[in-house]
């Protein structure tokens, strides 16, 4: 029973932060908004992604119950370069085959959800998402790697827990 108290104040705490998110994301400024500035608003990164250019990608992930993860793009002058929410059908597909599993992470941040199938030798990344302004726009989107950790296919499907939650 702890456990599902702990679980529901997890959620709700994804939730009111993926609540500011307009509000934090209106506050900033391309080309002038710092990284202290981005910090100030967001928070500490889920992870830091360097660039070959010396600047660096901050992401920040909304999963598992939020439907975007955030990678903003710092330039080596310490500004911001670009804020993009990265869960968007146009970013999925642009994953194809053979593409490491690494690059898929890069783009897309962290999934939600992680499955492993020993006897098929795969791994899937499932991504919740919103392909509309509706709750009934709720989806995942699958990645599948096989054991090289390269994608084999990609697909998307509705979202089971929306499904169920419009049934009660």
């Amino acid at each position: 029973m702890v456990g599902s108290k702990w679980l529901w104040a997890l959620v709700a705490a994804i939730l009111v932060l993926a609540a500011c998110d307009p509000q934090n994301i209106a506050e900033l400024e391309e080309g002038l908004s710092t990284e202290a500035d981005v910090r100030a608003r967001f928070g500490e990164p889920e992870n830091i992604w360097d660039a070959a250019d010396g600047g660096h990608t901050l992401e920040y992930n909304r999963q598992p119950a939020g439907y975007q993860n955030y990678m903003i793009t710092i330039g080596p002058d310490g500004k911001m370069r670009a804020l993009r929410q990265v869960l968007t059908p146009a970013n999925f597909a642009r994953i194809g085959p053979g593409m490491m599993m690494e690059d898929v992470r890069r783009m897309l941040g962290k999934p939600m959800r992680i499955s492993r199938f020993e006897l098929r030798r795969e791994t899937h990344y499932d991504w919740r998402y919103r392909d509309g302004p509706n709750a009934s726009d709720a989806r995942i989107f699958s990645v599948v790697f096989n054991t090289d950790l390269r994608v084999l296919s990609t697909g998307s499907t509705g979202d089971p827990e929306q499904d169920r939650s419009e049934r009660r």
